[in-house]
């Protein structure tokens, strides 16, 4: 399984940024794509998951308003867009997949109880003030 991706760097507080993350080695439709972040000093965060039948499409309340996950025609890659960056936002984030069963709902989809098995490399987002 190879997850990479693009997008982030630096942004200004109040602007937006857009990830991408390919998918390959895995049947798209098998799996629920997330997006994990960390800021310095803190926990890892699941903020956003997908996968291709509409089911498993969340997320955290840190980022649900200002924030979309999605693929063209249900296939990789997936994207994560979030607006109004502020601050807080700052983190490495990551594309991370895991398969679809067991299936978990809400914020257990989010933050599996089992790790996802495997991540992408992080691109940082810097948000400045």
């Amino acid at each position: 399984v190879q997850l990479v991706e693009s997008g982030g760097g630096l942004v200004q507080a109040g602007g937006s940024l857009r990830l991408s993350c390919t998918v390959s080695g895995l049947t798209f439709d098998d799996y629920v794509i997330g997006w994990v972040r960390q800021a310095p000093g803190k926990e890892r965060e699941g903020i956003a998951s997908y996968s291709s039948n509409g089911g498993n499409i969340y997320y955290a309340e840190s980022v649900e308003a200002r924030s979309t996950i999605s693929s063209d025609d249900a296939k990789s890659p997936v994207s994560l867009a979030i607006t109004s960056l502020i601050p807080e936002d700052t983190a490495d984030y990551f594309c991370a997949a895991r398969p679809r069963f067991p299936a978990y709902r809400g914020r257990f989809s989010l933050s599996p109880p089992s790790p996802y098995p495997s991540f992408g490399q992080g691109p940082q987002v810097t948000v400045s003030s």
